[in-house]
């Protein structure tokens, strides 16, 4: 199985940046694509952004032009860089990974936090 670890979140005041670093360990050769996906209190999950292993990108349009994700394969870690951050921007932050449907996927990090003050 593959287990994720996340890491970078914080508070930031609005405008500032933050970077998230996922670390996947276990069978990672098994993971097709990474992303991240965001859930602030009283709403649903919802995709932030994806990567895939041909590195094709796709991003929710409301962070388009402000976050960007990357991932270093001899690392095993995926990573978003967040900028020009906004109060809505503030959620629980959950590293994904996604796999054969043979497999146990999808698979999911603790969450971290990212508050963005006004």
């Amino acid at each position: 199985q593959v287990q994720l670890v996340e890491s970078g979140g914080g508070l930031v005041q609005a405008g500032g940046s933050l970077k998230l670093s996922c670390t996947a360990s276990g069978s990672v050769f098994t993971i097709n694509a990474m992303g991240w996906y965001r859930q602030a209190p009283g709403k649903r999950r919802e995709l932030v952004a994806i990567i895939d292993i041909g590195d094709s990108t796709n991003y929710a349009d409301s962070v388009k032009g402000r976050f960007s994700i990357a991932r270093d394969n001899a690392k095993n870690t995926v990573y978003l860089q967040m900028n020009s951050l906004k109060p809505s921007d503030t959620a629980l932050y959950y590293c994904n990974a996604d796999g054969p449907v043979s497999l146990p996927f999808p698979r999911w990090g603790q969450g971290t936090q990212v508050t963005v003050s006004s």
